[in-house]
C-alpha cells in the first residue's frame, strides 16, 4: 500500500436523542471511525423536506466518510424539517429558536468540546445561521453554508411560480411531497404528478421530476444528472418526501424583503435580526454551485458581501463550476471536486480578522 493511501473503515453510528425548545422529539446521528477522533464535533445540516442521510448518497466516499477518516466526530442533524420527524409545518423561526441551539449544547454535552464546526445546507443552512446571527449558538465557530444563506435570490421566473401557485394549492393542502411521484392518491397529488410527468422529460424517475416541480426551475433544479451515478439518482426516491407549504410562504416573504424574514414574533428574532450586527465570533464560509437552479448563486454572493463589511477578510466565498444545489454532496465527482474545497475550510487555523 502506498503512503499517501486512505482506507475509509466501516463507521460505528449511534442516535442521540434531543427535544427542542418547545419539546419536539429530534435526533442526531454520531458517526465515528475506529479511532477516537482529534479533531472536535462537526454538525450537518440537511435542507427541507429531505433528512440527515441526505449527506449519504450511494458515492463511493461520502462526505461524511471523508470528514471521519480526517478525524473529525461527525454529527447529523435530523431538525424539524426532516422527513423522519412527523410531518410539521415549521419556519425557520422554529428551527433557529428552538432546534439547532438544543443540537448544539447536545453536542457540547456528549463531547466535552465547547467549540463545535457546521456544514450547513439549504433551509438548514437559513435557520441556522438565522440562529447564529441572533447570538444563539455561541459554541459555533465555523459555519460552511451551501447554496444559500440569508439574503435568498430565485430568477424571476421562479419567483413568479412560487407567488402564483402557493396561495392555489394553500387552498387544497398544507404540504407538498415528491413522493406522490411513486404512486399519488387524490386530485392534487395526481394531478402535479401528470404535470411533471408532461413537462420534463429529462429522465424517467417522477420523483426526480416532482422534485424540481416542487422546488424551482429547471430540467432537473437540484443537481445536475450528469453529476449523478445511476445508483444515486436511483436513491433520491427516497430521500425526498413531505415539505410544507409554510416554508415557501415565509420564503416568498424572504424573496421578496431581500433578506430572511422572521414570521412568528419570537423575542429572540427581531424582524430585521438579518440586516443588524451579527451577534456571532463565527467564520462564515459561503458556498454554492455556479450552476444552481434553485437559488442563484447571488445569494451567497450577496451573504458573503454584507458579512464582510462587518469582519474583513475573514470570511469566505466559494463558487463551484460545473455544480448546481444538491450534487455538490451527492455528485460522483464531488469526493474529488468539493469535499477538499471544505476539508480546506475547516482545517484553515483561526485568525483574527483586520
Amino acid at each position: 500500500m502506498r503512503a499517501n493511501t486512505v482506507t475509509y473503515s466501516h463507521p460505528r453510528e449511534e442516535v442521540v436523542n434531543f427535544r427542542a425548545g418547545d419539546g419536539k422529539p429530534l435526533n442526531l446521528i454520531r458517526v465515528r471511525g475506529s479511532r477516537a477522533p482529534v479533531k472536535g464535533p462537526v454538525i450537518l445540516v440537511h435542507g427541507a423536506g429531505v433528512r440527515a442521510n441526505i449527506f449519504r448518497a450511494p458515492i463511493p466516499r461520502t462526505l461524511v466518510d471523508t470528514l471521519v477518516a480526517d478525524g473529525y466526530d461527525v454529527w447529523l442533524e435530523n431538525w424539524r424539517a426532516s422527513i423522519d420527524v412527523a410531518p410539521n409545518e415549521w419556519t425557520f423561526d422554529q428551527a433557529a429558536v428552538h432546534d439547532h441551539p438544543k443540537a448544539i449544547e447536545t453536542i457540547v454535552q456528549k463531547t466535552g468540546w465547547n467549540e463545535v464546526k457546521a456544514i450547513v445546507h439549504c433551509q438548514g443552512a437559513t435557520s441556522f445561521i438565522l440562529s447564529a446571527v441572533a447570538g444563539l449558538l455561541p459554541q459555533v465557530k465555523l459555519i460552511i453554508s451551501n447554496a444559500v444563506s440569508l439574503h435568498p435570490v430565485m430568477s424571476r421566473a421562479t419567483c413568479l411560480k412560487l407567488s402564483q401557485l402557493v396561495p392555489l394549492l394553500s387552498r387544497w393542502t398544507s404540504y407538498l411531497n415528491p413522493q406522490w411521484g411513486l404512486g399519488s392518491r387524490g386530485l392534487l397529488p395526481q394531478t402535479l404528478t401528470l404535470m411533471a410527468r408532461a413537462t420534463h422529460h429529462e429522465c424517467d424517475n417522477t420523483v426526480c421530476k416532482m422534485v424540481s416541480v416542487i422546488y424551482g426551475l429547471g430540467h432537473p433544479t437540484l443537481w445536475s444528472h450528469e453529476n449523478l451515478n445511476p445508483q444515486t439518482h436511483e436513491w433520491v426516491k427516497q430521500e425526498f418526501a413531505q415539505v410544507p407549504l409554510s416554508f415557501f410562504r415565509q420564503m416568498l416573504e424572504s424573496l421578496r424583503a431581500g433578506y430572511t424574514i422572521p414570521v412568528e414574533g419570537y423575542r429572540e428574532l427581531p424582524h430585521d435580526v438579518a440586516l443588524r450586527r451579527p451577534q456571532t465570533e463565527a467564520r462564515f464560509v459561503f458556498m454554492t454551485g455556479r450552476n444552481n437552479r434553485c437559488f442563484l448563486a447571488e445569494s451567497q454572493q450577496r451573504s458573503y458581501e454584507i458579512m464582510s463589511r462587518y469582519r474583513r477578510g475573514y470570511h469566505s466565498l466559494h463558487v463551484v463550476p460545473g455544480y448546481g444545489h444538491l450534487d455538490v454532496f451527492m455528485g460522483k465527482h464531488a469526493p474529488r471536486d468539493v469535499f477538499p474545497l471544505i476539508q480546506a475550510e475547516l482545517n484553515r487555523p483561526v485568525r483574527e480578522h483586520s
